[in-house]
């Protein structure tokens, strides 16, 4: 776990407000003991979550694919190429959707903003993506993904179910 106490806090307030502003239906399925707060999602989300990530084509219509997704510091980050059509997608406009899912125990969705950066832009970030992908892909990892791009999902709206007994 990555989170401050102050990540935890701002990630329970996106929650908290995200509930708040939430319609019937859902409210009916994510009821309050199903809820995750701030401090399960960070305990839950680690290492590698591969997310749906919904991007907006230039004429506006939706294009999901799978990436790998990092939760790291409250908040979902996902690379890709350079020259990628997701990024395309993205640098046009950069709304983003994202579901993280296991099955029927969990599902974590984040509505916001996809904002640019690098590994050398975030050493935290750059460090954390070592840890997970060095044991998988060796340690020339960090040189080949150095010029990739990454994203932070700036959320505007979180929610966050998880289910057991299941």
């Amino acid at each position: 776990m990555h989170e401050t106490v102050a990540d935890l806090r701002n990630l329970q307030g996106l929650l908290d407000r995200s509930y708040a502003a939430a319609g019937e239906h859902l409210l009916s399925i994510h009821s309050p003991e199903r809820r995750m707060t701030a401090a399960r999602i960070a305990q839950q989300l680690t290492g590698v979550c591969i997310l749906a990530l919904a991007t907006v084509t230039s004429d506006g219509r939706p294009r999901a694919g799978p990436v790998d997704g990092l939760f790291f510091r409250g908040e979902f980050w996902f690379g890709s190429s350079p020259d990628s059509v997701r990024f395309r997608h993205i640098r046009r406009n950069p709304a983003v959707s994202a579901v993280h899912a296991r099955g029927e125990e969990l599902a974590v969705t984040v509505h916001g903003t996809a904002v640019e950066t690098t590994l050398r832009a975030d050493p935290g970030l750059a460090a954390y993506c070592a840890e997970i992908y060095h044991e998988r892909y060796g340690e020339g990892w960090s040189d080949w993904a150095a010029g990739f791009p990454f994203a932070r999902i700036a959320a505007e709206r979180m929610y966050a179910f998880e289910r057991s007994g299941i």
